[in-house]
Protein backbone atom coordinates (compact mmCIF):
# COMPACT_ATOMS: atom_id res chain seq x y z
CA UNK A 1 0.00 0.00 0.00
CA UNK A 2 1.01 3.37 -1.12
CA UNK A 3 2.08 5.82 2.06
CA UNK A 4 -1.23 7.63 4.02
CA UNK A 5 -1.96 11.13 2.23
CA UNK A 6 -2.63 11.55 6.34
CA UNK A 7 -0.53 9.91 9.19
CA UNK A 8 -2.34 10.91 12.73
CA UNK A 9 0.42 9.80 15.76
CA UNK A 10 -0.78 8.98 19.01
CA UNK A 11 -1.46 12.79 19.74
CA UNK A 12 -2.83 13.99 23.02
CA UNK A 13 -4.69 17.62 22.98
CA UNK A 14 -5.71 19.87 26.17
CA UNK A 15 -7.85 22.72 26.66
CA UNK A 16 -6.22 23.88 29.60
CA UNK A 17 -6.71 20.86 32.59
CA UNK A 18 -9.26 19.24 29.90
CA UNK A 19 -7.85 16.37 28.19
CA UNK A 20 -9.66 16.44 25.56
CA UNK A 21 -7.83 14.07 22.37
CA UNK A 22 -6.05 10.80 24.39
CA UNK A 23 -3.77 9.33 22.08
CA UNK A 24 -5.39 8.81 18.94
CA UNK A 25 -4.09 7.63 15.93
CA UNK A 26 -5.15 6.95 12.37
CA UNK A 27 -4.22 7.19 8.99
CA UNK A 28 -6.32 8.51 5.63
CA UNK A 29 -4.87 7.23 2.49
CA UNK A 30 -5.66 8.70 -1.11
CA UNK A 31 -8.80 7.90 -2.64
CA UNK A 32 -10.51 7.62 0.65
CA UNK A 33 -13.67 8.98 2.37
CA UNK A 34 -12.58 8.35 5.94
CA UNK A 35 -15.01 9.36 8.59
CA UNK A 36 -14.61 9.67 12.35
CA UNK A 37 -18.15 9.17 14.19
CA UNK A 38 -19.17 9.63 17.79
CA UNK A 39 -21.15 11.60 19.96
CA UNK A 40 -21.23 15.57 20.71
CA UNK A 41 -17.96 16.32 22.48
CA UNK A 42 -16.04 12.69 21.70
CA UNK A 43 -13.60 14.95 20.34
CA UNK A 44 -14.15 14.88 16.30
CA UNK A 45 -14.01 18.66 15.67
CA UNK A 46 -10.69 18.52 18.07
CA UNK A 47 -8.87 16.24 15.75
CA UNK A 48 -9.95 18.43 12.91
CA UNK A 49 -8.80 21.62 14.19
CA UNK A 50 -5.51 20.03 15.06
CA UNK A 51 -4.40 18.48 11.77
CA UNK A 52 -5.63 21.97 10.43
CA UNK A 53 -2.94 23.67 12.62
CA UNK A 54 -6.07 25.80 14.78
CA UNK A 55 -5.33 23.69 17.87
CA UNK A 56 -1.43 22.07 18.86
CA UNK A 57 -1.08 18.83 20.26
CA UNK A 58 0.94 18.72 23.32
CA UNK A 59 2.58 15.04 22.01
CA UNK A 60 2.21 13.19 18.82
CA UNK A 61 2.08 14.36 15.33
CA UNK A 62 0.51 15.03 12.22
CA UNK A 63 2.03 14.49 9.11
CA UNK A 64 0.43 15.34 5.51
CA UNK A 65 2.09 14.02 2.06
CA UNK A 66 5.10 12.89 4.09
CA UNK A 67 5.91 15.89 5.91
CA UNK A 68 5.51 16.91 9.11
CA UNK A 69 3.11 19.63 10.09
CA UNK A 70 4.24 20.75 12.91
CA UNK A 71 5.00 24.29 14.12
CA UNK A 72 3.01 24.95 10.40
CA UNK A 73 1.06 28.38 10.16
CA UNK A 74 -3.25 27.17 9.25
CA UNK A 75 -2.59 29.03 5.99
CA UNK A 76 0.40 27.35 5.16
CA UNK A 77 -1.21 23.77 5.82
CA UNK A 78 -4.07 25.27 2.58
CA UNK A 79 -1.52 26.05 0.61
CA UNK A 80 -0.20 22.70 1.09
CA UNK A 81 -2.80 21.10 -0.06
CA UNK A 82 -5.04 20.38 2.96
CA UNK A 83 -8.82 22.25 3.50
CA UNK A 84 -11.36 22.21 6.15
CA UNK A 85 -14.76 23.49 5.83
CA UNK A 86 -15.48 24.77 9.33
CA UNK A 87 -18.84 23.38 11.33
CA UNK A 88 -20.93 25.95 11.08
CA UNK A 89 -19.99 26.72 7.58
CA UNK A 90 -18.60 30.59 8.37
CA UNK A 91 -19.40 31.86 4.97
CA UNK A 92 -18.15 35.45 4.68
CA UNK A 93 -21.70 36.55 4.91
CA UNK A 94 -21.66 40.43 3.68
CA UNK A 95 -19.64 39.02 0.25
CA UNK A 96 -21.54 37.33 -2.82
CA UNK A 97 -21.46 33.85 -3.48
CA UNK A 98 -18.53 34.58 -6.48
CA UNK A 99 -16.68 36.86 -3.62
CA UNK A 100 -16.72 33.87 -0.90
CA UNK A 101 -15.42 31.72 -3.69
CA UNK A 102 -12.65 33.84 -5.02
CA UNK A 103 -11.21 34.03 -1.42
CA UNK A 104 -11.30 29.97 -0.88
CA UNK A 105 -8.54 30.78 -4.18
CA UNK A 106 -6.00 32.61 -2.12
CA UNK A 107 -3.34 30.17 -2.47
CA UNK A 108 -3.53 30.56 -6.36
CA UNK A 109 -2.08 32.39 -8.53
CA UNK A 110 -2.78 32.05 -11.70
CA UNK A 111 -6.29 31.77 -13.40
CA UNK A 112 -8.79 30.39 -11.24
CA UNK A 113 -11.87 30.45 -14.01
CA UNK A 114 -11.42 26.77 -14.84
CA UNK A 115 -11.96 25.75 -10.62
CA UNK A 116 -15.38 28.52 -10.29
CA UNK A 117 -16.42 26.56 -13.69
CA UNK A 118 -16.17 23.07 -11.70
CA UNK A 119 -17.44 24.83 -8.01
CA UNK A 120 -20.49 25.71 -10.23
CA UNK A 121 -20.93 22.86 -12.12
CA UNK A 122 -20.86 20.74 -8.88
CA UNK A 123 -23.32 23.43 -7.20
CA UNK A 124 -25.84 24.84 -9.91
CA UNK A 125 -27.76 26.36 -7.17
CA UNK A 126 -24.49 28.58 -6.67
CA UNK A 127 -24.59 29.22 -10.01
CA UNK A 128 -28.12 30.87 -10.03
CA UNK A 129 -27.14 32.88 -7.07
CA UNK A 130 -23.45 34.05 -7.84
CA UNK A 131 -24.24 37.79 -7.13
CA UNK A 132 -26.37 36.96 -4.12
CA UNK A 133 -24.90 38.08 -0.41
CA UNK A 134 -23.82 34.94 0.84
CA UNK A 135 -25.66 35.98 4.56
CA UNK A 136 -28.98 35.40 2.42
CA UNK A 137 -28.93 32.18 1.64
CA UNK A 138 -30.80 28.97 3.10
CA UNK A 139 -28.47 26.54 5.05
CA UNK A 140 -28.48 24.30 2.63
CA UNK A 141 -26.83 26.70 0.12
CA UNK A 142 -24.37 28.21 2.54
CA UNK A 143 -23.30 24.74 3.29
CA UNK A 144 -22.71 24.04 -0.70
CA UNK A 145 -21.00 27.89 -0.70
CA UNK A 146 -18.76 26.76 2.47
CA UNK A 147 -17.92 23.69 0.73
CA UNK A 148 -17.58 25.34 -2.94
CA UNK A 149 -14.82 27.89 -1.47
CA UNK A 150 -12.42 24.91 0.18
CA UNK A 151 -12.57 23.16 -3.29
CA UNK A 152 -10.88 26.84 -4.82
CA UNK A 153 -7.85 25.82 -2.72
CA UNK A 154 -7.58 22.64 -4.79
CA UNK A 155 -7.08 20.36 -1.87
CA UNK A 156 -5.39 17.31 -1.59
CA UNK A 157 -7.52 16.75 1.47
CA UNK A 158 -10.77 17.62 2.41
CA UNK A 159 -11.72 17.66 5.79
CA UNK A 160 -15.83 18.34 6.37
CA UNK A 161 -16.99 19.32 9.78
CA UNK A 162 -20.37 18.42 10.07
CA UNK A 163 -21.55 18.89 7.03
CA UNK A 164 -24.91 17.98 7.21
CA UNK A 165 -25.57 20.06 11.02
CA UNK A 166 -29.15 22.09 11.15
CA UNK A 167 -30.25 21.06 7.47
CA UNK A 168 -33.52 19.10 6.55
CA UNK A 169 -33.34 15.43 6.09
CA UNK A 170 -33.95 16.27 2.24
CA UNK A 171 -31.15 18.61 2.31
CA UNK A 172 -28.75 16.08 4.36
CA UNK A 173 -29.27 13.40 1.55
CA UNK A 174 -28.20 16.37 -1.21
CA UNK A 175 -25.07 17.03 0.96
CA UNK A 176 -23.96 13.58 1.18
CA UNK A 177 -24.78 12.68 -2.72
CA UNK A 178 -22.51 15.75 -3.40
CA UNK A 179 -19.96 14.24 -1.49
CA UNK A 180 -20.11 11.08 -3.09
CA UNK A 181 -19.75 12.43 -6.02
CA UNK A 182 -16.36 14.55 -5.02
CA UNK A 183 -15.65 11.28 -4.15
CA UNK A 184 -16.05 9.71 -7.58
CA UNK A 185 -14.28 12.38 -9.18
CA UNK A 186 -11.21 11.02 -6.98
CA UNK A 187 -11.32 13.52 -4.17
CA UNK A 188 -9.63 12.13 -0.57
CA UNK A 189 -11.92 13.45 2.12
CA UNK A 190 -11.98 13.30 5.88
CA UNK A 191 -15.36 13.66 7.34
CA UNK A 192 -16.85 14.23 10.77
CA UNK A 193 -20.43 13.65 11.00
CA UNK A 194 -22.97 12.86 14.01
CA UNK A 195 -25.38 11.40 10.89
CA UNK A 196 -23.29 8.37 11.59
CA UNK A 197 -26.11 6.15 8.92
CA UNK A 198 -24.92 8.67 6.52
CA UNK A 199 -21.33 8.99 6.99
CA UNK A 200 -20.78 5.17 6.84
CA UNK A 201 -22.85 4.63 3.85
CA UNK A 202 -20.27 6.38 1.71
CA UNK A 203 -17.21 5.88 3.58
CA UNK A 204 -14.41 3.41 2.68
CA UNK A 205 -13.75 2.99 6.77
CA UNK A 206 -14.56 4.68 9.79
CA UNK A 207 -13.26 5.56 13.38
CA UNK A 208 -16.00 5.36 16.52
CA UNK A 209 -14.45 8.13 19.17
CA UNK A 210 -15.86 8.31 22.60
CA UNK A 211 -14.31 10.83 24.83
CA UNK A 212 -11.23 11.65 23.29
CA UNK A 213 -10.38 8.32 22.04
CA UNK A 214 -10.90 5.58 19.45
CA UNK A 215 -12.76 3.13 20.67
CA UNK A 216 -13.76 1.05 17.15
CA UNK A 217 -12.39 0.90 13.33
CA UNK A 218 -13.41 -1.16 10.52
CA UNK A 219 -14.34 -0.31 7.02
CA UNK A 220 -18.14 1.76 6.61
CA UNK A 221 -19.80 -1.51 6.05
CA UNK A 222 -18.25 -3.38 9.26
CA UNK A 223 -18.99 -0.34 11.44
CA UNK A 224 -22.89 -0.07 9.69
CA UNK A 225 -23.46 -4.06 10.80
CA UNK A 226 -22.09 -4.10 13.99
CA UNK A 227 -24.22 -4.77 16.65
CA UNK A 228 -22.51 -2.04 19.00
CA UNK A 229 -22.23 0.51 16.83
CA UNK A 230 -26.16 0.21 15.56
CA UNK A 231 -27.27 0.30 19.86
CA UNK A 232 -24.91 3.65 20.17
CA UNK A 233 -25.11 5.34 17.54
CA UNK A 234 -27.60 4.27 14.78
CA UNK A 235 -30.84 3.86 17.02
CA UNK A 236 -30.81 -0.06 16.11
Amino acid sequence: MSDPVLKVENINVYYGSIHAIKGISFEVYEGEIVTLIGANGAGKSTTLNTISGLLHPATGSVSFLGESLARVAPHKIVERGLAQVPEGRRVFAQMTVQENLEMGAFTQNDDISADLEKVYTLFPRLKERMTQTAGTLSGGEQQMLAMGRALMSRPKLLMLDEPSMGLAPILVEQIFEIIADLHRTGATILLVEQNAQMALSIASRGYVMETGRIVTTGTGQELLASEEVRKAYLGG
